[in-house]
């Protein structure tokens, strides 16, 4: 940048920017007028917004493609949980309306049993995508 005729501005900063400004120059060793000058020259460039631009299209593929996964997780979730119930509808008889105080704490413990299942796989790492990219890969073979 050059060093030749200098026009003087004042202007006014938050003390927590005025401390950051103060605390960088005397890091890098250098002038605060030679970083805000810096900063102004790379803020005002024509190619600065194209950058700031890429930086934030490269931000908002990443958050697509982490989107797209979790909308996958959530598809194999429900769809896991319809084939569930439509087997545990099947196969289940109505219980009469004065069901037993020993069916229903049956039905808790099973469902107790249930849930504490699904806690050592969740903690385990398996998943069920997992699985089913690998049976999808195997199927591509």
């Amino acid at each position: 940048m050059s060093r030749g005729n200098r026009l003087k501005h004042t202007f006014r900063l938050p003390p927590a920017l005025s401390r950051q400004l103060a605390d960088y120059a005397c890091r890098k060793r250098v002038s605060q007028a030679s970083v805000v000058e810096a900063a102004l020259a790379s803020f005002l460039s024509p190619d600065g917004s194209e950058r700031l631009e890429a930086a934030f299209s490269r931000r908002l593929d990443r958050i697509s493609r982490q989107l797209e996964k979790l909308d996958y997780h959530v598809e194999v979730g429900n769809e896991s949980f319809a084939l569930y119930l439509r087997r545990w509808l099947a196969v289940t008889p109505v219980l009469p309306g004065e069901t037993t105080p020993a069916a229903r704490a049956d039905a808790e413990k099973r469902f107790d049993h249930f849930i504490e299942a699904l806690a050592r796989r969740m903690e385990s790492g398996r998943h069920l995508s997992d699985e089913l990219r690998r049976v999808g890969d195997a199927g591509a073979e």
